[in-house]
Order: C-alpha cells, then structure tokens, then sequence
C-alpha cells in the first residue's frame, strides 16, 4: 500500500503513525515543507522517500508531489496527516488522484457546524438552536428569540479560538465591531459540562475503538480567560453517551477515520450535540488512548488499514488525565515537587508546542491510575496557585 502522510512531522507526537505504516511494509511517502534534516531520526527511518515543498497551501506544489509519487510507486492508496487544518487540502488531493477518503462534497457537513446540526437532528439527537448570522440586525433578532447568554464561533473552526461568550447588549455591540470578517454561527449557550466520543472505524463504518473524554472546564473559556485545564478518559463509556455517539458515526458516514464528537452533558443529565471533528482528539490525547489501554493506537489505525479490525480490544483499565500548566501561572509546586510527589502516577509528561498552548498549556503531564478520585486530587494539586 502507497500512503502519503501530509505534515508527518507535526503535530509532534503523530509521528509514530509513519513508523507502524513502515513495519506494516507499506510505503510511506512524506510530504511537507519543513526541512528533512529537522525530521527526528525515527520519522526519517520510517519515510520511503519525503518529498519537500516551499509551503503546503501551495495546492500546485502537492499535486505536482503526488504525481511524482503516483509515476514512481503507482497508485496512491490512502493520504492523511490526522489535523483538522488540512481536511480540505487532503479532501482535493483525494479527488484529483482518487484517493479513498473524504471527498470536496463532504466538507460542509463535516466543517460547517451550522450544517452539522441538521445531521445531528437526522440522527434524532438534540442540537442547541443556533444561526449564521451575517447582519447585525439577524444577530439581534437571534438573541432576541433565546435570550443571553450567546455563544459566537466561526461557522468553519478549529478549537475554541476566536470564540465569544456574549452576556449583554453592549457585548453584542462590541462582538459585532470587532469579529473576524468570516461567517459566525450564534447558538444559545447551554449549561452543562462537554463529554466526548472518541474513536476509529473500519473501512464499514463499525466502531473498532472508543473512548470518551470529560472536562475540568470548557475550552473556551480556558482559551478566552487564558486559564488551564485538565480532563480524562474514563473507564466505563455512558451507554447513552455510546448509542448518540453511534448513531453520528452512521449519519455521518465515518469510514476508517479515527472521530472526535462533541456532546453537552446537562444537570438532568441529558445530552445535547455539539460538533463532530474527523480526527482523533487534539494534544496528547492520542497518547492516552495508550496509556488508558496498555495498547498501540498508532499500530491499530494501521491494522485497520491493512487487515480491516484491530488485534486488541480496549478494555480501559486505567482512567488516564491529562494536566496543563501555563508558564505565566504561579503554581505552588514546582515540576521537580511534582515528579517527587506524584511521579508514580506520571506516564508522560513534556512541553507542549506554542499553536496548542493557548487550549491545554505550556507544559503537559499524562496520569493514570485505575481509581479516579486519585487522579483528580493530583491533577488539582498540581494545578494549584502558589
């Protein structure tokens, strides 16, 4: 199999996807604008050939890549890079050299979160009543209908960048003064805490792994009030949760991708949909799909891809955290108290880079143990101000 890796060196901890593709006996063609000697030496051993091109939105540049590739290994077989900044690209590529895999006709319903809501509703999910709101007058009949809070975010988005928490009139004002010239959608602000359903499919849509993550607080308010956060995989995926999940995985017609979807959990205990991102979850999450499972996540997507299944099946028995410190909070232990302490309970710790720090931190630790409350009063002990 001939599969092109787009950006194999970033994000930083995605190269090991390339290595397992490489022990398959696959070929690994990579394809990005970084130099080769800055590749790390396992990424380089597990590339077939790399091939370098000034800037990766230059769409010429890629196809003039993968014809290179296609005249020199034959039919290209699959092209990823697992980042939600490139879906479109590798969706074009995907056409122009048919490539299995999200297609141009696909990228409404999985990018546009206003479209989104109408799959979710197909699915018989509920969905927080929203709008793209282009005028200020169709922003101001919209709150008018669901009353304050609002909450404003690119119709076509990444994370919780350049999201607004609206709570008043003169708040409206000013996020219609300042917002990036590109379409928002509104949405009623709905009070519960975001659980996740994470995982991957095989080529027929069957859910092959999952897993769910819960938070200490939302991202975008870690992001607007430049705070922390931490979160976790727990042991035991609310059956309810796994069935609403399921049921997106069909509407949306996820086939052998790893899905990252977004769900309100209410006080009444309810679910709410929120958005559906075909990637596995962001920072080091991926990680803790194999720090929660004992298993190799990076050597299961290949799995998937070269045999249909995987050849373990999760059995979650450790709840695994994530910790995110940021460098301009004072904390009340250093990171060398906190390895004393807590070491036991470190699987993973490192600096995260700059793009990802605003959402979970300058520097990341991974925690695991199969009781939750251990974790917790670790993962808020090393959180806590000086």
């Amino acid at each position: 199999m001939n599969v092109v890796f787009l950006s194999p060196h970033f994000p930083p901890n995605f190269w090991p996807f390339c290595v397992r593709l490489r022990e398959a006996g696959h070929n690994v063609l990579g394809l990005a604008d970084a130099e080769y000697d800055s590749l790390r030496p396992e990424l380089k051993y597990a590339l077939t050939e790399y091939y370098k091109v000034s800037d990766l939105h230059n769409y010429d540049e890629l196809v003039r890549a993968l014809g290179y590739f296609t005249h020199k290994y034959g039919k290209l077989d699959r092209l990823d890079s697992m980042s939600e900044y490139w879906l479109e690209t590798e969706a074009m590529l995907r056409e122009d050299f048919n490539i299995f895999g999200l297609r141009p006709a696909d990228m409404d319903r999985v990018k546009r979160k206003s479209v989104m809501k109408q799959y979710f509703q197909q699915a018989g999910l509920r969905v927080a009543r929203g709008k793209v709101c282009r005028t200020a007058v169709e922003a101001q009949d919209f709150v008018e209908e669901v009353g304050y809070p609002v909450v404003a975010k690119p119709d076509i988005g990444v994370g919780a960048a350049k999201t607004y928490k609206i709570n008043s009139d003169a708040e409206l004002m000013d996020y219609i003064a300042t917002k990036p010239p590109v379409d928002y959608i509104m949405e009623e602000f709905i009070p519960g805490m975001i659980v996740t359903y994470d995982g991957l499919t095989d080529i027929k849509g069957n859910v092959v792994f999952d897993s769910s993550l819960e938070y200490s607080k939302g991202v975008m308010d870690v992001v607007n009030e430049d705070t922390d956060i931490y979160y976790y995989m727990v042991r035991e995926i609310p059956e309810d949760l796994r069935e609403a999940g399921r049921k997106v995985v069909k509407t949306f017609n996820v086939r052998e991708r790893f899905f990252h979807f977004e769900f309100f959990r209410l006080e009444d205990g309810s679910l709410v949909a929120l958005e559906v991102n075909m990637r596995p979850p962001g920072g080091l999450s991926i990680d803790m799909f194999n720090y929660a499972n004992d298993i190799d996540i990076f050597r299961e997507w290949v799995n998937v891809l070269t045999h249909g299944s995987v050849s373990q099946q999760a059995k979650h028995p450790y709840f695994c955290t994530y910790v995110g410190r940021k460098d301009h909070i004072h904390y009340k232990r250093s990171h060398e108290q906190v390895m004393a302490e807590f070491g036991p309970l470190v699987a993973h710790h490192e600096r995260i880079s700059g793009i990802f720090a605003g959402a979970i931190g300058n520097y990341g630790y991974i925690l695991r143990h199969p009781d939750l409350s251990t974790l917790l009063q670790a993962a808020q002990a090393i959180q806590e101000r000086a």
